[in-house]
């Protein structure tokens, strides 16, 4: 269910649109774009609120964007321009038929169900995004509703970190050694320095997590395991509220979906997420089918 919830979510950043509309507000750049509307819902919190949400970032990078951005804006302006971006690339990439259809609908209503009945206890960007209002069109709605599920699978993947002993760049270090995503590719993704970086490998060797070289040793490849085993879990929460038939047909609705957005959205060609290419989606369908 993330591949497919995911891709539709991350429209929500990764987009013309959405860079078109945080430069039409007076954000400077794309990260103070990225960091406004993600935490937007949060209010105007201080940069450690939004480093310590989002995990991974090294916190200069946030510092350069908050809280400057709600010197630009307020949140609420830039929940209005996240969801006008949004809209704009939903609309791009998807045809009349597909916006209007009643399976998109279909869609929208079970991912709202699922996402209603995400756990907020110790999720913040669950939380926050759980009291906004929910958008009038259908379209919107499965996009609010992925946004949802998305935080409330993110914010249980940060306790797991948390609960394996794994700091923001040590993650990093190991996901990119699983993912075979590079280190230069990762630093400037997430903003950690060589040194920096160098520190944490050191740190994953002489936990027997991460070879001198830089593989993963069986070890590190078993807490990789753990951690999104336990994501997993958490994240299985909402699909066990709705049962099974129901997300079935949610999987089923919204493959189609994903795939036109894969297709369509440059951002999926490269990105730091482990999301699937168009090819993996479509591999995934054919498995489903």
């Amino acid at each position: 269910m993330w591949v497919r919830f995911e891709t539709y979510h991350d429209v929500t950043y990764f987009t013309p649109e959405s860079r078109a509309a945080t430069d039409a507000l007076g954000c400077k750049g794309g990260w103070m774009g990225y960091f406004g509307m993600r935490a937007a819902p949060l209010g105007a919190v201080p940069p450690e609120i939004v480093t310590a949400t989002f995990y991974n970032f090294h916190p200069t990078r946030v510092a350069r964007a908050i809280p400057d951005a709600w010197e630009v804006a307020s949140p609420e302006e830039f929940l209005t321009t996240r969801l006008s971006g949004v809209d704009s690339a939903l609309r791009r990439m998807l045809p009349p038929e597909v916006l209007d259809s009643a399976e998109l609908a279909e869609a929208a209503v079970l991912l709202r169900s699922a996402a209603e009945r995400a756990p907020i206890a110790g999720r913040v960007l669950t939380a926050a995004n759980a009291a906004l209002p929910w958008p009038a069109e259908p379209h919107l709605v499965l996009w609010q509703a992925a946004t949802r599920l998305r935080e409330s699978r993110g914010d249980g993947h940060v306790a797991a970190l948390v609960a394996a002993g794994l700091d923001p760049c040590e993650t990093l270090v190991l996901f990119g050694a699983d993912h075979g995503l590079t280190a230069e590719y990762l630093q400037v993704a997430r903003g950690w320095s060589p040194d920096e970086w160098a520190a944490a490998c050191g740190r994953l060797v002489d936990r027997g997590l991460l070879t001198a070289g830089g593989a993963l040793t069986p070890e590190g490849a078993a807490l990789r395991g753990w951690v999104e085993q336990k994501t997993d879990e958490g994240a299985e929460i909402p699909w066990q509220g709705i049962g099974s038939e129901a997300t079935a047909r949610a999987a089923e609705l919204l493959t189609p979906i994903a795939l036109r957005i894969a297709e369509a959205n440059e951002a999926m060609r490269v990105n730091p997420l482990g999301l699937a290419s168009a090819q993996e989606l479509s591999r995934l369908a054919d498995r489903a089918g």
